[in-house]
């Protein structure tokens, strides 16, 4: 059975979105990230599926699979990966000129656990914070990768739904990056664990 991840970038002070539901902040970086690419890189080997909102799915389609992306290390991984589009309006999510991406248009919980059922390796969310708050207040994620960026915005939205109950999480690794970024990795606990 596949484990459902969510890895976002995330402000230092928690956001993943900035006040406009926009994730802008990463061109704040100055210089690049080839010590994280790398890491991205060897993680994404046990990676299976990539799960995306259709917002975040328009944003990836328009960069990784074009010429776009020819300098970054993790594309061919990323383009070769399984892809799930999450959307009541999408008919089609092409990918380039590669497979397109499967469109699940019913229940999301119901389809992402017959994903996980179905699927070996992990699946990933990127982005889609709708779509991850619907399968984080669903019970269904397995761990949470917090990529925390130098940077504070002030405002905005995070990873997790609001008004949820608290939720402890056990922190797995932590490891620090290049450009300041540090990688947190949650497994998800039920409260009575």
């Amino acid at each position: 059975m596949g484990q459902l991840i969510i890895q976002d970038f995330v402000s230092a002070d928690g956001f993943a979105a900035d006040a406009n539901n926009e994730f802008t902040f990463y061109e704040y970086l100055d210089g690049g990230t080839a010590e994280f690419d790398r890491s991205q890189l060897e993680w994404l080997k046990t990676v299976d599926t990539m799960v995306l909102g259709a917002n975040t799915y328009r944003e990836f389609a328009e960069y990784w699979p074009t010429l776009a992306s020819k300098d970054e290390i993790i594309a061919p991984l990323l383009n070769g990966l399984r892809r799930v589009v999450f959307s009541r309006h999408l008919a089609k999510a092409p990918w380039g000129d590669m497979a397109e991406a499967a469109v699940e248009s019913g229940d999301a919980i119901e389809a992402i656990k017959r994903i996980k059922g179905e699927t070996d390796g992990d699946i990933v969310v990127w982005g889609s914070l709708t779509l991850a708050e619907t399968f984080l207040a669903a019970g269904v994620v397995d761990s949470v990768r917090l990529v925390v960026m130098p940077i504070a915005i002030g405002a905005g939205r995070s990873v997790f739904p609001s008004g949820q109950d608290p939720n402890v999480l056990k922190l797995q690794s932590a490891t620090t990056y290049d450009q300041g970024l540090v990688e947190l990795v949650y497994g998800m606990r039920a409260m009575n664990e």
